[in-house]
């Protein structure tokens, strides 16, 4: 008995090009500017208007929440993926695991050679233990998601709020006085007038060579250790993502209303704490441990919910909003998202950093979003027209050509 491939499904594919936009949205000020501006729009110097309304808006609506959905559509595809194999007759565990061993050294690659944001290597990892949970309910995966997300929430929770209390002066002086140095780090890392700022421009206006030094140097073991703290959150997403996929949220089978309806709730969930966290962090000056708690800590439940609600919102604008052009030129972009992410990292670094145009530090905040625009523009521009002439994106086919031990045919032979 011969088993179904999966087809593609345009939605998804016209969700995850959406969602690689939404990260490049994020990431734009971490490719321009200093780390300790990414979330903190007064790192450098008072903020003015401009920069406190970029802020604002992209804490409450993009930071995260994008991330959140790429992840949420990283854990539907893995489950396509591992689907498509055993629909094919391949096995289902070599085709997933091979993925994700190429997955990591794609991402330490990238963490090592192209830039410090790397998310490839996290989510391989994640990737590895995703399998186990396949064949879970919906139910169970979502259980087994708040389980992880819970786990991060308290682990970084708890830090904040032990510093945040001796940063008021409520813990003994002993124990104050042992977390200060903990404090002063995490005001150099993420507080405002940050020394560290100046540092940081000096750094990647510098050569290639001084940059891949300092990351295969002091930054090594970077990726490795990350996980541990960052697996929580992601894990969870994943997990959700493809809780969805069974419940064919993510393939577009939902009736238009009940998209819309999903997406105001998780927007009328979201959106006020991330308000008063956005209040909270403008009160307190854009004190390292204030920045901290609201971006890495107190956030992450209502990151979760309106990643979701974005996913929602996109799902219902393809259905019923975007002409088939539109979400065709969206569909090419996602199913090119890996060669898209990749090259966004190589054109940013070559734009920003000292051994290219070297506009690290100096275009103003707000102002980044215009590259990020031409970058967008490109994405879609390029993306369709390659697909109508090759199967796969450069980088998925190389990807896949790796992770099949065979060179795969590039060329189309027929209409795509």
């Amino acid at each position: 008995m011969t088993t179904a491939v999966p087809a593609r499904y345009e939605g998804l594919d016209a969700l995850r090009g959406i969602a690689v936009m939404g990260i490049l949205a994020m990431n734009i000020l971490a490719f321009g500017l200093p780390f300790q501006a990414y979330a903190n729009p007064a790192a450098a110097a008072p903020p003015g208007s401009a920069d406190l309304v970029g802020w604002f808006i992209s804490f409450v609506f993009i930071d995260a929440k994008m991330r959140g959905v790429f992840s949420i559509l990283f854990g539907a595809s893995t489950l396509l993926v591992i689907e498509s194999a055993a629909a094919a007759g391949r096995s289902a565990a070599g085709a997933h695991y091979s993925r994700m061993v190429w997955l990591a050294v794609f991402g330490l690659a990238h963490f090592y050679l192209i830039w410090f944001g790397d998310i490839l290597f996290l989510y391989a990892i994640c990737g590895l233990l995703l399998f186990f949970f396949r064949n879970l309910s919906v139910k169970a995966l979502i259980l087994w998601a708040i389980a992880f997300l819970a786990v991060g929430f308290l682990l970084f929770t708890s830090g904040w709020a032990t510093m945040a209390l001796a940063e008021a002066g409520r813990l003994p002086p002993e124990t104050t006085a042992a977390m200060r140095e903990g404090i002063d780090q995490m005001n150099r890392d993420m507080g405002a007038a940050s020394p560290a700022y100046a540092e940081e421009v000096a750094h990647y206006l510098g050569s290639y060579a001084s940059i891949v030094a300092d990351r295969t140097g002091e930054m090594l073991a970077f990726p490795f250790v990350s996980i541990g703290l960052f697996i929580w959150e992601t894990m969870g997403l994943m997990l959700i993502g493809m809780a969805l996929f069974k419940t064919h949220m993510l393939t577009g089978a939902w009736e238009s209303a009940r998209y819309r309806r999903w997406a105001v709730i998780c927007f009328a969930i979201a959106v006020p704490p991330l308000l008063l966290l956005a209040a909270y962090q403008y009160s307190a000056g854009f004190s390292g441990v204030a920045v901290f708690g609201s971006v890495i800590a107190l956030s992450v439940p209502f990151d979760v919910v309106m990643a979701i609600g974005w996913a929602a919102l996109m799902m219902w604008l393809i259905r019923t909003r975007f002409s088939p052009a539109i979400r065709a030129r969206l569909a090419a972009t996602g199913r090119m998202a890996f060669t898209n992410y990749l090259m966004t990292s190589i054109v940013m670094t070559t734009i920003f950093y000292g051994y290219g145009l070297a506009l690290f530090g100096s275009v103003p905040r707000v102002a980044l979003y215009l590259f990020c625009i031409g970058m967008w523009a490109a994405m879609l521009l390029w993306s369709k027209p390659w697909l109508e002439r090759f199967q796969y994106g450069p980088f998925e086919w190389l990807w896949r050509s790796l992770s099949r031990w065979q060179i795969q045919s590039m060329k189309r032979e027929g209409p795509g």
